[in-house]
């Protein structure tokens, strides 16, 4: 699901972050203490080489997925997405995974959404899938009523961007909208067909699941090709795998670079040192805290909301992540500043990480 966000603008030090948690228990919310069991999601830290994931060893993970980023890449994609599944083909396993994202373009002169779009070719154990992402020009979450007024503008122009992807792929998947949201559905109701990503709007992203590992490596290639001749930022998602198999991985068209994504169970006090092992470029994420916001604002609308921890650069930030905005967009900043006791910006997710 989409969500607001709003960040802290400077570095803090964990004492200022735990300082924090204390001001919201103080309001009789229930933060995590530095002795509390946490999972501390870890992305973007450069690795020479996947032996130096076992710095983490310390603590228990999961989800580990090394990334190959790509950036400036002006490329073949039908034979780079090829080699990665010709390595996959080897090692897949119950548990891997190994997807290849690339940008997209669609038509011009569109008032609510980006014209620059992501796709994502995936092969996961026994199947494949195609799983298409659109990027809007403003976050309104579901239940968020600003935007109702250019509702239809809105609905329609989702709908030819979808249709613009669908055409492009060659999908037997129809459009529709019901109660005011846009509706995708495949043709054949038992093929495996997922939506996600909600807005206001409905879903802002689809994915189409086949059991040929090769249906989709041509049309994605259709996909990718719409961005031509523009460089591409490329990156490939390698899940579960051994050692020689990243190393095999590697060996697909080299001079990628590495970094890691995982989740990190440890004590909130513990962030510190995880941040230290995954400099200078690596970022963590944790909760702080969880709530609902009537518990603190009975007279405005129901939120929940999440305080988190943001760590990176060698400081942290703290960041209020919402499903929907509970007060009028220009009370919402100075409401959280008063919460948090420092000054807030907005500052929504990047869509495509």
């Amino acid at each position: 699901m989409r969500e607001r966000r709003w960040e802290t603008p400077g570095r803090l030090t964990f004492q200022e972050v735990l300082a924090v948690g204390e001001r919201l228990a103080a309001l009789g919310l229930k933060p995590a203490h530095p002795a509390k069991d946490v999972i501390c999601y870890v992305e973007d830290w450069a690795v020479e080489s996947p032996e130096a994931f076992d710095l983490l060893d310390h603590w228990a993970t999961e989800d580990v997925t090394l990334v190959h980023i790509r950036e400036a890449w002006k490329g073949d994609f039908f034979l780079l997405a090829g080699g990665y599944h010709t390595v996959y083909q080897r090692y897949q396993d119950v548990g891997t995974y190994c997807s290849i994202s690339h940008p997209w373009r669609t038509k011009p002169g569109l008032r609510f959404h980006h014209p620059l779009s992501m796709f994502w070719l995936g092969f996961r154990h026994n199947h494949a899938f195609i799983r298409v992402r659109l990027h809007t020009r403003d976050v309104v979450t579901p239940g968020e009523t600003r935007e109702d007024a250019q509702r239809s503008e809105w609905i329609d122009e989702r709908r030819a961007i979808f249709l613009d992807a669908i055409a492009t792929l060659e999908l037997p998947v129809e459009t529709s909208v019901d109660n005011d949201n846009v509706v995708l559905r495949p043709s054949d109701p038992a093929t495996p067909f997922f939506c996600s990503w909600p807005d206001a709007f409905g879903p802002c992203q689809f994915e189409y699941n086949t059991l040929d590992a090769y249906e989709f490596l041509v049309p994605a290639s259709r996909l990718a090709a719409t961005f031509a001749p523009q460089p591409a930022g490329v990156r490939a998602y390698l899940t579960g795998f051994s050692h020689p198999a990243l190393e095999a991985f590697a060996t697909v068209q080299p001079g990628a670079r590495s970094v890691y994504r995982c989740s990190v169970h440890c004590a909130l006090g513990e962030l510190p040192e995880v941040l230290t092992t995954i400099e200078p470029h690596g970022r963590l994420y944790s909760t702080l805290c969880e709530f609902q916001t009537q518990d603190l604002m009975p007279e405005g609308a129901d939120a929940s909301a999440i305080i988190g921890i943001v760590g990176g650069g060698g400081g942290f930030q703290l960041e209020a992540r919402l499903n929907r905005a509970p007060l009028a967009e220009e009370h919402m900043a100075g409401w959280l500043e008063r919460l948090l006791g420092m000054s807030v910006v907005y500052a929504p997710l990047p869509p495509f990480l």
